[in-house]
């Protein structure tokens, strides 16, 4: 039992064989990018050097990064993470320079020059099968030429049945060989990607000091909106509340009916300014979230959408009040989006709970094309996800679905009833 999986990884398989050809793929492209990187760093000698580093550095962390998500679906199918750091907004100059002393950056160039040593890591077992499979081919007459690679050439068939043999044996070496190369090839390869401790602590450092820096920006933001609501609304409600009262106190001995009108007005400014008010605490902080918990208040917001939602979850428990809090507004934000860009028709929500992270999935069959590009509604999820180390995964084709995955560290408390599932 326990060499079950050993014995099944020892087995090239098609599928492991088509994910080498993806790796090498990507190692013939990287190969291809290298003369662009080194006329990018001798041009580094004058300014107009900078943003070709920059384009070419972009394109080694793409060409780096899709190695690292393919490496994962081979042995030992453990994840490689980038530990790159983050990239200035704005300016060529810092731009530049963060590409060039980040270490990260100098282990993806040992990975592009290595590019040619991984090609002959895995050719040696190609070529021992296509050399395998000619032999056997010239030795069984499928192949009309006259000579053996213009060396050798049979009298008769049975000098060329005498190739099946090493033909044979050279077929199964490269059988025998295809595992080991697949082992060394990433093996060396994790080595090369994977980040060093001190790269990987340096931008973890990174991404916190930038999502502290949001999360500062954000919560201003919405202590400047709840101050602009409540000037604008309830203040502004209550004030002419205190005019009104006021006349109708000067007014009720010698004009009670002008009086009477006028506490009317104040009775209905008074219902209109606790409307305002509640509707900014929902805005807060909805009471059905606090009430229902995430699904109630999920399935309460698909009712009130002009969609057919689907809401289905599979929480055991509750989470923390703040990501519970932040999970609906991601929420409510993409069903926004929906409706306003999508087209759909229809639309699904689901949301589990797996290895200490809550994962929410929103999906559309719309036309597709969303896009997180800076200062739209889905750069401001990321935002708040980011408060809470979370993640946001967007996969959008032009002709749809579009499916959003949202994951948020964080553990359960206070089991809840059992799973369910419910259409809006």
């Amino acid at each position: 039992m326990a060499t079950a999986p050993h014995h099944r990884t020892g087995r090239p398989t098609p599928t492991t064989l088509a994910y080498l050809f993806l790796l090498l793929s990507q190692n013939i492209a990287a190969l291809l990018l290298l003369p662009l990187v080194i006329a990018s760093a001798l041009l580094t000698l004058v300014w107009i050097g900078l943003p070709f580093v920059i384009l070419t550095g972009t394109l080694l962390r793409t060409l780096a990064n899709s190695q690292r998500r393919t490496l994962p679906h081979l042995p030992p199918r453990t994840p490689v993470p980038a530990a790159y750091r983050p990239l200035p907004p704005t300016g060529i100059n810092r731009r530049a320079l963060t590409i060039i002393t980040d270490p990260a950056t100098w282990k993806d160039l040992l990975w592009l020059i290595s590019g040619a040593l991984n090609l002959l890591v895995a050719a040696i077992p190609a070529a021992l099968l296509a050399h395998g499979t000619y032999q056997a081919l010239y030795a069984l007459a499928l192949i009309p030429d006259p000579s053996f690679y213009g060396t050798y050439q049979p009298t008769g068939p049975a000098e060329r049945l005498v190739l099946l043999a090493p033909a044979a044996l050279l077929i199964l070496l490269a059988y025998l060989l295809t595992i080991p190369a697949i082992t060394l090839y990433t093996t060396f390869n994790r080595f090369l990607l994977q980040p060093t401790e001190k790269s990987r602590l340096t931008a973890r450092v990174a991404h916190l000091a930038t999502s502290r820096a949001n999360t500062i920006d954000t919560q201003a933001s919405e202590i400047r909106r709840i101050e602009r609501d409540l000037h604008d609304g309830a203040q502004a409600r209550l004030v002419a509340l205190g005019m009104n009262l006021g006349m109708a106190e000067q007014l009720i001995d010698h004009d009670p009916d002008t009086a009477r009108t006028m506490l009317a007005e104040a009775r209905e400014t008074t219902r209109r300014a606790l409307t305002e008010l509640r509707d900014l605490v929902r805005g807060i902080h909805p009471p059905v979230l606090v009430e229902r918990g995430l699904h109630g208040a999920v399935q309460a917001l698909a009712l009130t959408h002009h969609l057919p939602i689907t809401v289905t979850s599979t929480l055991p428990g509750r989470p923390p009040d703040p990501v519970e809090s932040a999970a609906y507004f991601a929420i409510a934000e993409l069903l926004t989006n929906t409706a306003k860009h999508s087209e759909a028709t229809q639309a699904w929500i689901r949301i589990n709970h797996g290895q200490e992270r809550l994962v929410i999935t929103v999906a559309d069959n719309g036309r597709g094309g969303a896009d997180a590009a800076p200062g739209s509604g889905l750069t401001g999820i990321r935002k708040r996800l980011d408060t809470f180390d979370g993640t946001m995964n967007i996969t959008s084709p032009t002709s749809g679905p579009t499916i959003v995955t949202l994951e948020i560290p964080c553990a359960l408390s206070s089991p809840k009833t059992s799973p369910s599932s419910e259409k809006a």
